[in-house]
């Protein structure tokens, strides 16, 4: 089973002071439409071409516009030997919902 995070929970732990790697699964144009500031941009179908650029050892988020292409980004990751990796329920959309609501919502 996937683990889930919400972004308000995500925020507020990120506000604590707990490290996150913050990986954004979306396209080029999504991340010119809208962003989160500190993320990691590997569009998912690049995935396991740069894996290396991951360190599998930080908690590790996964983020897309809704939640579904980070959920599977996510069992990816899992497979790969990454032990602290949750999917950010929802995605940007619900981000820019909860957390930001500067972030544009489309």
């Amino acid at each position: 089973m996937t683990e889930e995070i919400e972004p308000s929970e995500l925020s507020r732990r990120q506000q604590a002071g707990e490290l996150w790697q913050l990986l954004d699964v979306r396209e080029a144009w999504e991340i010119e439409t809208a962003s989160i500031g500190g993320t990691i941009h590997i569009p998912m179908a690049c995935i396991p071409e740069r894996l290396g650029e991951l360190d599998p050892e930080m908690q590790t988020a996964v983020l897309c516009h809704s939640g579904a292409r980070s959920r599977r980004v996510v069992e990816y990751l899992k497979a790969s030997g990454f032990r602290h990796v949750a999917n950010i329920h929802g995605g940007i959309d619900l981000w820019s919902q909860t957390v930001d609501p500067s972030v544009t919502r489309y």
